[in-house]
């Protein structure tokens, strides 16, 4: 436990468990959505706020938080009420915004490759106290809204049709959640990547969804399999010197891996009670004898 006297350590930690929480907290809405891509996306557009950061000599996060949540409004807006298809509005943000963040970094005096690669992949020792004051408000507001309003937006995830006939604001929680995923995207990326950031946010819903079927026990799975991974990402990129953000996306798809193979035999055992409880429900019922029958008069 050495490594807990190392200041960085200890805001790396700190980062690793937001993320870890705010990640799959919204995640599972996307994945609910069919839009587990959308991390990409925004991740990618991102880019281009990181560079504006170290252009203007701001902040590369709440810059990046302000170019992410315009992008990810953008996106919504494109796929709700323009004629351009969703997949397209994704490789617009891909290539536009992976390109701009190149080209504004390197435009900057104070930038180079080396940080923009810290914000691609994810790094340790370069989570600074501003940043953890950061996402930590940023956090904040992912876990105010993803649990607030988990029902509204698990309704709106699952039927957009019958959300709107309850009375639900549908377009605007549609923004909500696409904003959520924005912020998301900034709050990871320190630790992360912001080209590994989408698979945090899918891969620990996938995992949960292997052993639970409810929304809630799928929701509190994926959170605990997403705090455990970026720790342990995290701890092992301290020892091993590897890339955390790799380190911890690999992980989380070893707990998947490993899900998906106690939950098969699960399954199978579940699938034949169930067809025996079918074949004797299915069987006749033997008649039974009346009391007076064993009665000797």
């Amino acid at each position: 436990m050495e490594f807990l006297q190392f200041d960085f350590m200890r805001r790396a930690l700190l980062a690793a468990v937001l993320v870890g929480i705010t990640a799959p907290a919204v995640g599972i809405y996307l994945v609910q959505r069919r839009q587990a891509l959308m991390g990409d996306g925004i991740g990618h557009v991102a880019m281009t706020g990181v560079g504006l950061g170290f252009l203007l000599n701001s902040s590369p996060v709440w810059m990046a938080t302000l170019v992410a949540v315009v992008g990810s409004v953008g996106m919504e807006l494109i796929r709700a009420y323009g004629k351009t298809r969703g997949d397209l509005a994704l490789a617009l943000l891909f290539y536009g915004g992976m390109a701009g963040g190149v080209l504004l970094i390197n435009l900057s005096p104070t930038g180079s490759n080396a940080n923009l690669s810290s914000y691609l992949f994810g790094s340790l020792s370069t989570v600074s106290s501003e940043d953890i004051t950061a996402i930590g408000i940023l956090a904040a507001f992912v876990v105010l809204v993803t649990v607030g309003l988990r029902r509204q937006l698990f309704a709106v995830s699952q039927d957009e049709e019958f959300a709107r006939v309850t009375g639900l604001p549908v377009r605007a929680l549609n923004l909500l959640i696409a904003v959520t995923a924005a912020v998301t995207v900034t709050v990871a990326m320190r630790v992360v990547g912001l080209l590994l950031v989408s698979a945090l946010m899918v891969v620990p819903v996938a995992a949960a969804q292997q052993l639970s079927k409810s929304f809630r026990a799928t929701f509190v799975l994926a959170v605990v399999t997403g705090v455990t991974v970026t720790l342990a990402g995290t701890v092992t990129s301290y020892y091993q010197d590897v890339p955390p953000g790799a380190t911890i996306v690999l992980y989380a798809i070893g707990v998947f891996v490993l899900l998906t193979l106690l939950a098969t035999p699960l399954a199978k055992r579940r699938a034949r009670a169930a067809e025996a409880g079918a074949e004797s429900c299915d069987a006749p019922v033997p008649a039974t004898r009346r009391p007076t029958d064993d009665v000797k008069v």
